[in-house]
């Protein structure tokens, strides 16, 4: 859940013209290599930054290249975004009727899907190729609310200037991201934007509610669905004499019998009936429920974890993949998970508590929940991570696969360690 204090783009007190003729400035002297009159924000000078690697073209970006109309169709269909669209758009549409500003819901590959709101802002929106099908993401269009959050994975509010390609300059939005509860996948983002001149604080706050309200809508959906299949998994448990579980797609727990209770447990990818090996539990067989899977525990002796890989390329998209003499198992990180299994590869003998605390949050003091994220990936990937200190198992051959380029290693993560490995 979001917690963080939510930083908008005009300073409290600052005069949005003039503060928007000072981010020109700003702009002007990055793209010369000059001294420049003031910082940008540090959000909005590492997307510059990122931007000026890639190459892109500060005056017109690149081509949003809209999709057809059957991708666009399957895109909104395999969204997420259906059963929370009508609570965003009872929530914002309106508001941004009024306040001249248009709605747009995006995937979570930047693809825009839906654009309602002010007809006069959306015919200037046709002009810059903002249209339903193109692509935001930061890499075509430059710093912008929209494709930065993605990268980012935070609410985010950009101004005028702040936007890395000119012809945005006029323009500001704010955007937060939706996850879903189930898995915590990104879905994508929801984007309030208008004309410079409309920039308001409450906005930001208005689309981040907004989007917590949606992701809590999808919270309680997924609770239904539980109950339903602890419904049909109650008499299926009862007549098992060993140990067993039911678990939805995305493994979390319905109902167990002789194993211990816990919240969830991280599957494959991809899954199927049959033999499986599981991390947490060693070798198992899962039979498929209405609504997902009985995971029967069998007593064949585990082989321990011998091989792990943490793939960083696809920045968005970190994963694990564990490898045995009993089977290979993989897995999306959360990015939290993706940072310590970093930081921990980078320090082989091993970090305290109060180690990792600074390492991650610039804070030793935080060990309580730094003892609580490692007691979840050790619940997780048993016989991979050693504690005192915490450190990959001596066993474990450990290979990370970092992106080619240096700033698109974990772009979002705002960890001390990580920006000083980056």
């Amino acid at each position: 859940m979001r917690t963080a204090a939510l930083e908008t783009a005009v300073p409290a007190g600052a005069d949005p013209r003039r503060y928007a003729r000072l981010l020109a400035r700003v702009w002007e002297a990055t793209l010369a290599g000059a001294p420049r009159p003031t910082d940008p924000r540090p959000v909005i000078d590492e997307s510059w930054r990122r931007l000026r690697l890639r190459g892109v073209d500060p005056d017109r970006g690149a081509d949003p290249h809209p999709v057809g109309v059957g991708e666009l169709e399957r895109r909104r269909r395999e969204s997420g975004f259906a059963a929370v669209l009508p609570t965003l758009r009872a929530g914002l549409v309106s508001v941004a009727d009024q306040a001249a500003h248009i709605m747009v819901v995006v995937d979570a590959d930047g693809t825009l899907l839906w654009r309602e709101g002010s007809t006069a802002v959306r015919r200037r929106a046709d002009g810059l190729g903002f249209v339903e099908g193109a692509c935001w993401g930061e890499e075509r269009v430059g710093t912008n609310a929209i494709g930065t959050a993605l990268v980012i994975g935070r609410p985010l509010q950009v101004y005028s200037a702040e936007h890395y390609v000119r012809s945005h300059h006029a323009w500001t939005c704010a955007a937060a991201p939706v996850h879903d509860p189930r898995d915590g996948r990104l879905l994508g983002v929801v984007d309030l934007s208008g004309p410079a001149a409309t920039v308001h604080p409450s906005t930001l706050a208005l689309i981040d509610a907004v989007t917590k309200l949606a992701e809590a809508q999808l919270r309680t959906a997924h609770s239904a669905d539980l109950d339903l299949l602890r419904a049909v998994a109650t008499p299926v448990l009862a007549r098992i004499s060993g140990r067993a579980l039911t678990v939805d797609p995305h493994g979390w727990v319905a109902a167990t019998t002789g194993v211990a209770p816990v919240d969830r447990i991280l599957l494959p990818e991809r899954v199927g009936a049959g033999p499986t090996w599981l991390p947490a539990f060693g070798s198992c067989v899962l039979e498929p429920l209405p609504g997902g899977w009985l995971i029967r525990l069998t007593d064949d002796e585990t082989a321990p974890p011998t091989r792990t890989v943490v793939d960083l390329r696809q920045s968005r998209h970190p994963t694990l993949t564990v490898s045995s003499a009993s089977g290979t198992w993989q897995q999306n990180l959360s990015p939290r998970h993706a940072e310590i299994l970093f930081v921990l590869a980078a320090h082989p003998s091993g970090r305290t508590a109060s180690q990792l605390s600074e390492d991650l949050f610039g804070d030793p003091g935080r060990t309580v929940t730094v003892r609580a994220e490692l007691s979840r990936l050790r619940r997780h990937l048993g016989g991979v991570l050693d504690h005192r200190p915490y450190r990959i198992a001596d066993h474990i051959d450990l290979v990370v696969e970092r992106p080619a380029d240096p700033s698109q290693l974990l772009p979002a993560s705002a960890a001390p360690a990580v920006r000083a490995l980056r």
